[in-house]
């Protein structure tokens, strides 16, 4: 069976909730599902390599049946083989086509070349949309009200702050209205220049400044323009997560789904917490719906 030779074209950078595609393959999994690969879909899938944001959740409908896809992964292949949710190389190199894996647990009457209505859960989106966006504002503003912190000269991110969340993040988990993100503060965190010593002492300001930058940001409402930037629409090009904030436009690689607007939340909140003993600091970000 041939596989496909080309990206998955996918619109859910553009807020789409529904699609219409063609069956390019149906993978028969060992766990008895079956991955569902269309040339076209509105459906978010799961990263392996930063699978910060969960899958949609939704159905497809073939000849008037609709299943359940119970998970959504990016699969890769080289046209020798393909590889779900376990690609050998990273989304978007040379030679590999990179592809919207919708599972599912019964695949009967979807087959190759069959038309496939597309839903996505539209609250389910909104409310992950929501964490994300509110996840990217969360990092900006921890980038600035850790600046005082930097004791040499470090990257900088995209409004010109010390990159502390670049420099030191250790996962990110994209939840419902909100994300929890781990940032390791080790020896090499020190050594190119961050006071890890007085962050205890700093912690209660430093969480007061970061909220009061996302309360100014979220009280700018919608004038605050976010959209995707893309190279193109297939699965493997660069997308980068794009906002005009009061004080200037920010740019952060990303491919996940966000608000349109910040007039879409009521306010952004983060709680901090640093164990020294781990070396580790916490950030829990709350975006309140209107």
């Amino acid at each position: 069976m041939t596989l496909p030779a080309g990206d998955t074209l996918v619109t859910y950078p553009d807020g789409d909730l529904a699609s219409t595609g063609t069956v390019l393959h149906v993978e028969p999994l060992a766990d008895g599902r079956s991955a569902v690969i269309l040339d076209r879909t509105a459906f978010h899938p799961v990263d392996p390599v930063w699978p910060d944001q969960p899958a949609d959740t939704g159905t497809l409908t073939a000849d008037g049946r609709s299943v359940p896809v119970v998970g959504a992964v990016v699969g890769a292949t080289d046209g020798a083989a393909l590889h779900v949710g376990d690609a050998p190389v990273r989304t978007g190199t040379d030679g590999w086509s990179f592809l919207v894996c919708h599972l599912v647990d019964d695949a009967t009457g979807i087959d190759t070349g069959a038309t496939v209505e597309v839903t996505v859960d539209g609250e389910t989106r909104r409310a992950l949309s929501a964490g994300h966006t509110a996840c990217h504002l969360a990092s900006l503003a921890l980038d600035e009200a850790l600046a005082g912190l930097w004791t040499k000269d470090v990257p900088l991110d995209g409004r010109g702050q010390p990159a502390f969340d670049q420099l030191a993040i250790a996962s990110s988990r994209i939840l419902p209205d909100g994300s929890v993100d781990e940032y390791r503060i080790g020896k090499s965190l020190r050594k190119k220049g961050f006071a890890a010593a007085e962050l205890p002492e700093a912690l209660a300001a430093v969480t007061a400044a970061a909220n009061a930058l996302l309360a100014g940001w979220v009280a700018a409402g919608a004038d605050v323009a976010i959209s995707i930037e893309r190279d193109g629409d297939g699965l493997g090009e660069r997308r980068r997560w794009r906002a005009g904030l009061p004080d200037g436009v920010v740019e952060i690689p990303c491919g996940g789904t966000h608000l349109h607007s910040l007039a879409e939340v009521a306010a952004i909140r983060v709680e901090l917490d640093y164990d020294q003993e781990a070396a580790a600091l916490t950030m829990r970000t709350t975006a309140v719906p209107v």
